[in-house]
């Protein structure tokens, strides 16, 4: 198992996979934490989908990870882009059937890679989490925000709260990314089909009846980041994504053991 971890995490920590993940993951953070502070007084809003996002709110114990919450979507589609990739490349360049000769239980060959890989979301939740309260911090005087609760004994509260709501929805689109990866067994497929549902399927779908997004999937795991919003509480969106994710890890847990290494 460790041999396995280690193998894919010397993949994972490749300068161009690797800064290019960093990379993508820090714009789209430094973009929604800047955002929400330059445009504070925007009537367009200052938040996705045009939400108003006041000083007051800001202010609160939790302020200093606000923008850092409200990213944790576009994350987790950076994790399942990674996660797709690197799962289905092993079919697509055939070193699935090499890992095999090496290390036969293949299980165990998934279960390293999935823990190799969650250590690399997770270090790219903390890296994004230092540049976001970075940001926070250097942009409230300009947006006359007041920073007092922030460092608190509830502000750290907040801020270790909102880390691992980022993290478990970050790990549990990684691990949808996973389960598309070993369904289509090709990264492009892979990949477009998850990043077609979740960004313009279920925006679609959600637009013409707004209340089958409370059931999305996509939907739920940006919620658990967010630690709830006004239309679907937190234990909601916890409980059916570990749900989507537990019976997706299922199936392709049980495909990934039968069926043919070949691509």
């Amino acid at each position: 198992m460790i041999r396995v971890i280690m193998a894919e995490w010397r993949k994972l920590r490749r300068p161009t996979l690797f800064l290019g993940t960093l990379g993508a993951a820090l714009f789209f953070t430094a973009l929604t934490s800047t955002f929400l502070y330059l445009m504070i007084d925007s009537e367009r809003g200052n938040s996705d989908r045009g939400r108003q996002v006041s000083r007051e709110v800001l202010e609160l114990a939790g302020g200093s990870v606000f923008g850092f919450a409200s990213v944790g979507g576009l994350l987790g589609v950076i994790a399942l882009c990674v996660f797709a990739a690197q799962t289905a490349q092993e079919y697509t360049y055939g070193t699935l059937r090499n890992l095999l000769v090496r290390q036969p239980g293949r299980l165990r060959i998934l279960a390293g890679k999935l823990i190799a890989m969650k250590l690399f979301a997770l270090v790219l939740v903390i890296i994004s989490a230092i540049v976001s309260i970075g940001i926070s911090v250097a942009l409230s005087g300009r947006a006359k925000v007041a920073t007092d609760l922030w460092f608190t004994a509830s502000g750290f509260h907040a801020i270790g709260q909102t880390m691992l709501n980022v993290s478990i929805s970050v790990i549990y689109f990684g691990i949808v990314g996973m389960v598309l990866g070993l369904l289509f067994r090709s990264p492009i497929s892979a990949i477009s089909i998850g990043v077609l549902w979740l960004l313009i399927i279920e925006n679609l779908i959600g637009a013409v009846k707004p209340v089958t997004l409370d059931w999305m999937p996509g939907n739920q795991l940006s919620v658990i980041a967010q630690g709830g919003s006004s239309d679907v509480s937190y234990l909601h969106a916890l409980i059916l994504g570990t749900l989507y994710v537990f019976v997706g890890s299922i199936v392709a847990a049980t495909l990934f053991s039968r069926r043919d290494v070949a691509n």
